[in-house]
């Protein structure tokens, strides 16, 4: 049977799946009821100084797709708005009562050295195994000096992740924030200043909507509403994106990396440790569905590298990072051409309609005598490849892209004739 444990950092967990620093990790009762469900660790609410922020009512709102299914979550939630000492001295008697379980504790408090310095002194005190600085929210601290507006500026990274290494014993982990042009550069930043990893992402700036009757957002404080921070499975593909490109960068492929971002099922965890990850953090999934959920987790993923002969999570952590690339270095002689299973099509006609309307016009409809039914078939000579048909298909496997033997070799866009003179001033390191 694989073996699940995690050692982050010479942190040990019998699990990756760890709670991220947000509501569900605001108090010992939270943590003891999640620990007891199974989850291998959890980042503390983020603490900060004396006395604690004033939060509002309402906090959350939420986007959801056509079916109501929620896919984004909205939070206006501040950090913890509990005395800092009934934290400190419930973090040390969780770490006491759960020592087999990770626990780091999120920190966030001005950019002072002295500030910095004398909560890093609290916590360690605790016996906690790490602390993850808050560089992230970009809501509420942001206005105080605090959150995304140290994690948008890699000089303040590189300074404060300085300062805790200089005045900690504890693994530093540095959470940064996605709303940056180049989460690379931030990356880059925190190692400077000694970081033991990052974790990611924060959540993003939003909006999940407006109320056109009274012409405020959703969810209001009276008659007024506020941006927020953006979290759930919508922002998966983001947070796949930038931990891989953290991954894939010569400057940071050795950093670890914690991620957080979606994540929801054993897969999405897979995916994120294919692309480097060494834990997942979960905040969304575990609001909306309770904190059970890690043990459907726990043992599809123990199924799943069964059925891939993956002894440990080491087995496969990163295997994708190879083959992520620059657009520029795509083959453009690889090509497929979209088949469609008459046996599994329903004749819902949606493969039809993006692709005459929105597409390259390479499906058709043959009527089928004496019957009411319909054939879509491929125009092989019109078919570019692009795969929408298969994306609006509602049924699993009836279109396949099925790959064309071309008789050409390998040839990428610098190589290409039609690039001479457009490759531009900037690199893709740049871009």
């Amino acid at each position: 049977m694989a073996d699940l444990t995690s050692n982050f950092l010479g942190i040990r967990s019998p699990n990756p799946f760890w709670l991220a620093s947000a509501p569900p990790t605001d108090k010992a009762y939270n943590v003891y009821r999640a620990f007891e469900a199974g989850w291998g660790g959890a980042v503390w609410k983020t603490l900060g100084e004396d006395p604690a922020p004033v939060n509002v009512c309402s906090r959350y709102s939420c986007h959801r797709n056509t079916r109501g299914d929620v896919i984004g979550f909205n939070n206006i939630e501040l950090i913890t708005d509990r005395p800092l000492q009934v934290n400190l001295d419930e973090i040390r008697q969780t770490k006491k009562d759960w020592p087999d379980r990770a626990l780091l504790v999120s920190l966030m408090v001005p950019c002072k050295e002295e500030s910095w310095q004398a909560i890093l002194s609290q916590v360690e005190e605790t016996g906690c195994d790490g602390v993850e600085l808050n560089f992230g929210c970009p809501h509420g601290m942001p206005e105080r000096g605090m959150g995304s507006a140290v994690g948008q500026v890699p000089d303040y990274i590189e300074m404060v992740t300085r300062w805790c290494k200089q005045h900690s014993n504890l693994p530093v982990v540095v959470k940064l924030t996605p709303n940056i042009t180049n989460i690379v550069v931030a990356a880059e930043a925190a190692q400077a200043g000694g970081a033991d990893a990052v974790s990611l992402i924060n959540t993003i700036n939003s909006i999940t909507g407006i109320d056109l009757d009274r012409m405020v957002g959703y969810h209001a404080v009276n008659d007024k509403f506020t941006s927020g921070g953006y979290c759930g499975e919508a922002v998966k593909p983001i947070a796949l994106n930038m931990v891989g490109q953290i991954a894939r960068s010569p400057d940071t492929a050795g950093l670890p990396i914690s991620a957080i971002g979606g994540i929801s099922t054993w897969r999405d965890a897979a995916e994120f440790m294919a692309l480097g990850a060494g834990t997942v953090q979960v905040c969304t999934a575990a609001m909306l569905n309770g904190f059970k959920i890690v043990q459907d987790m726990i043992d599809g993923l123990s199924r799943w590298m069964d059925r891939k002969n993956y002894p440990t999570l080491d087995s496969f952590r990163g295997a994708a990072v190879p083959n992520l690339t620059d657009w520029k270095y795509l083959d453009l002689n690889y090509k497929t051409i979209a088949h469609i299973d008459q046996d599994s099509c329903i004749q819902c006609g949606r493969c039809y309609a993006a692709c005459e309307d929105a597409a390259h016009q390479a499906i058709a409809i043959t009527p089928i005598k004496q019957s009411t039914q319909r054939r879509f078939e491929v125009i092989e000579e019109a078919c570019v490849g692009c795969n929408l048909c298969q994306i609006t298909c509602p049924v699993d496997h009836c279109i396949a892209m099925v790959r064309q033997q071309t008789g050409k070799s390998y040839l990428n866009w610098m190589q290409h004739p039609n690039s001479k003179g457009q490759e531009g001033n900037l690199s893709t390191e740049q871009t």
